[in-house]
């Protein structure tokens, strides 16, 4: 992050809708430097009580699938029809990060080049950090900004697929799954904890030869979805499971009405304000964890203390449990 001092003015470029002034706060926000939290914090305490900011609230759509399904192609696509339509599209596309370097290759912006050139479209690609959810801890706040920027739908694009990837839901409004025509097996494999976070599955490649598979891959999730659950957030009919073509661009107008109703359903029925509330609630429980863990390791007593009884354990003189409990209560005082 620079170290000069964040422009006065930024809050008010932020809701003119100023993406040189969006990128530099979602900078902000991702850095980790404490003068730049005390910044960031107060970046979005501005924003959330600007008049101007009022009311504004983007749909928050979360965008999973497996490797290989054509994530970027379709959010592409499907970026390109909404902005056709006059909407302002933002994607935050998160990358996995290497767990020895911390590095990643955020590639996404270079793979939608199209939409990356859109004036109503913002892509920002960011490192996951081996954040569980396959989300960038700060990715919460990212979506904040693009709000109070005036986009009108905010994609974010989650790393891989599995069972710890349902944390995306504490931050979407819908939760969409994106996969390849496939068979019984490749059902089977599909984790079942992302399956009963899923709004909508999306089996994407649905053109030529693969059509049919498509239509097959489509009945036999849409059978799956019927025996998992049923919620009360959900109206008649949903989940779905709907073919989509990221290449022809059949079926992406069917899949965004579809998620038109369901958003649409659900702030007609409370459910909209009530998820909202309760994942504002998860994120300041989150947020004090994190910050309690943070102060623990910069405190030097406390990390010696950690490595005397890592070491007792590592040498089995004591089990991982018991030298658990010895801590917390030494952390008692």
């Amino acid at each position: 992050m620079n170290r000069r001092a964040i422009p006065d003015d930024l809050a008010e470029r932020i809701l003119a809708g100023e993406r040189r002034a969006l990128a530099r706060a979602v900078t902000l926000v991702e850095s980790t430097r404490p003068e730049d939290r005390a910044q960031a914090t107060a970046l979005l305490e501005r924003l959330r009580g600007h008049p101007e900011s009022g009311g504004r609230q983007a749909l928050r759509i979360g965008l999973s699938g497996t490797p290989g399904v054509g994530k970027s192609t379709f959010i592409e696509a499907f970026g390109m029809a909404l902005v056709a339509q006059g909407l302002k599209v933002a994607v935050l596309a998160v990358d996995p990060s290497s767990t020895r370097s911390g590095g990643s290759i955020l590639g996404d912006k270079t793979r939608m080049e199209q939409l990356s050139r859109a004036p109503a479209a913002f892509i920002r690609p960011s490192p996951s950090l081996s954040h569980l959810g396959g989300v960038s801890r700060r990715t919460r706040e990212a979506v904040a900004l693009c709000e109070a920027a005036g986009f009108d739908v905010v994609l974010i694009e989650t790393v891989g697929v599995g069972q710890s990837e349902t944390m995306v839901a504490e931050m979407c409004d819908l939760f969409v799954l994106l996969l390849a025509p496939a068979g019984g097996d490749e059902l089977q494999g599909v984790k079942r904890g992302i399956m009963e976070m899923a709004d909508i599955i999306l089996v994407n490649k649905a053109d030529g030869e693969l059509k049919s598979a498509a239509t097959r891959t489509c009945a036999d999730y849409a059978g799956a979805l019927r025996l998992l659950r049923k919620r009360p957030q959900d109206p008649d009919g949903f989940p779905k499971a709907l073919p989509v073509s990221a290449y022809t661009g059949e079926g992406l107008d069917r899949a965004w009405d579809e998620m038109q109703t369901l958003a649409k359903w659900r702030k007609d029925h409370g459910w909209w304000d009530k998820a909202r509330a309760g994942q504002a609630a998860h994120w300041f429980a989150q947020e004090v964890r994190e910050g309690l863990l943070a102060r623990l390791r910069g405190d030097a007593d406390v990390r010696a203390a950690m490595a005397e009884r890592a070491a007792a354990v590592a040498k089995g003189e004591v089990s991982p449990d018991a030298a658990a409990e010895e801590m917390l209560e030494w952390l008692k005082g």
